[in-house]
């Protein structure tokens, strides 16, 4: 079960990369963000830091030390969203 912000980030993530192989039914907080989740790369990371920086006030940075865990799984990311966001 998805909290909003999760179901949230996940539809915006899935329509701004055009994501036809993956369907918001099948997406959990666990979903990763890489490999067999969402499928994403580095580029597809960036654009997704770029629509949270626009969306949700505060940005997203290349050189912070835990981008591996920000960005391991859906949950993960919308956990430091959460915590983050100014909007």
């Amino acid at each position: 079960m998805m909290n909003e912000l999760e179901k949230e980030l996940a539809a915006q993530i899935i329509g701004e990369l055009n994501l036809e192989d993956v369907e918001l039914k099948t997406v959990s907080a666990a979903t990763p963000l890489y490999a067999d989740g969402f499928g994403l790369d580095s580029i597809d990371i960036l654009e997704i830091a770029l629509l949270i920086s626009k969306k949700y006030g505060f940005e997203l940075r290349s050189d912070n030390p835990d981008n591996e865990k920000i960005f391991a799984t859906l949950g993960a990311l919308s956990a430091y969203v959460a915590a983050h966001r100014t909007r």
